[in-house]
């Protein structure tokens, strides 16, 4: 990569006049700067940016660092990052992204992510959980999406699991279902613990006590997915199924869940209906019927994230955002 010294060699000037081309291009006679632009543009040089913000530079545009812990293990990272990184540059602003793995050390991490100075700092992480927050990253305007930090009152933008999942079991119910199959995510997760909440007032609300309905908690792990068949099929008899619908933990639950039904010969949703919960990114509508879900808020909780730095908010309160309801064929809309 070529350096500021490359530049100056090849413009003929001093390291000061190309420093000047970079920063204050008013100072120079034209015929000088066009020389140092022109030695710039033939040896590819790309001006360092934190080096140009610990020198005070002028009209630097302000930069969002993101910590990443395990997000780029899953498609809705996309649609977090992509957020942070459309929110920013609409308002004047860079970001970057220093991605962290459960086997990384913190520590190093977090150097890594401040040695290149950033204004701001985003914390998310792969599914919503509590995360240990180093302390070196509260010496900057730091804000967390998709997770809450364990130990300090830091401001949070987080799916609102509770009401999504709600919204969900309430329109199930509204359309006539009385006999869920509730196939949860494991139990220790923080997003299954705050829907089985949302689940239960729905049903007392509708007459239906949610301890008379047949819960699983899926094992940890993404091999117990296959676990599923067998559950679903433990209830159905002689091909009749022993619920009228199923709700889902996730999408993914919701695929086995199909895959399931149609090789009972069991038709969705004239038999059974399905809920899942996520919105899998490009996937809810290739189910065959297309599945109603839950939007997982991803891409506003990016969004909000990136304004809480850019816009200097001060509060540390945890922000719920809203998860909505997306009804398609896998629910009737009467029954």
């Amino acid at each position: 990569m070529a350096s500021l010294k490359d530049v100056a060699k090849l413009a003929n000037v001093s390291l000061m006049t190309v420093s000047r081309a970079l920063n204050s291009p008013e100072r120079l006679k034209p015929e000088t700067l066009s020389r140092v632009q022109s030695a710039i543009d033939a040896t590819n040089y790309v001006p360092d940016l934190s080096a140009k913000k610990i020198r005070g530079a002028h009209a630097i545009a302000k930069t969002i660092g993101v910590l990443a812990l395990d997000t780029v293990t899953t498609p809705f990272s996309v649609e977090i990052t992509l957020s942070i990184e459309e929110t920013a540059r609409a308002h004047g602003w860079n970001s970057f992204v220093v991605n962290m793995f459960s086997d990384d050390s913190p520590e190093n991490m977090v150097d890594l992510l401040l040695s290149h100075r950033p204004d701001g700092i985003i914390y998310t992480t792969m599914g919503l959980r509590q995360v240990p927050l180093p302390e070196k990253l509260l010496n900057l305007p730091c804000v967390l999406a998709n997770c809450e930090s364990l130990h300090q009152q830091v401001a949070s933008y987080i799916p609102d699991d509770e009401q999504g999942q709600y919204a969900a079991v309430r329109a199930l119910l509204s359309a006539g279902y009385r006999r869920p199959l509730c196939l949860h995510l494991p139990a220790a997760h923080l997003a299954t613990v705050r829907r089985r909440k949302g689940l239960e007032q729905a049903c007392r609300e509708a007459g239906v006590a949610p301890e008379t309905l047949g819960h699983y908690y899926m094992a940890f792990g993404d091999e117990h997915y296959r676990d599923i068949p067998a559950v679903v099929q433990a209830h159905i008899h002689q091909q009749k199924p022993l619920f009228d619908s199923v709700i889902c933990g996730n999408d993914r639950i919701a695929f086995m869940v199909y895959q399931t039904l149609m090789a009972q010969g069991l038709r969705i949703p004239e038999d059974v209906a399905v809920i899942g919960y996520d919105n899998m990114v490009g996937i809810g509508d290739l189910f065959l019927p297309p599945l109603s879900t839950v939007q997982l808020p991803h891409y506003e909780i990016g969004r909000l994230s990136a304004l809480h730095i850019i816009e200097g908010k001060a509060h540390r309160d945890v922000i719920k955002v809203d998860s909505p309801l997306l009804l398609r064929q896998s629910m009737n809309a009467v029954k």
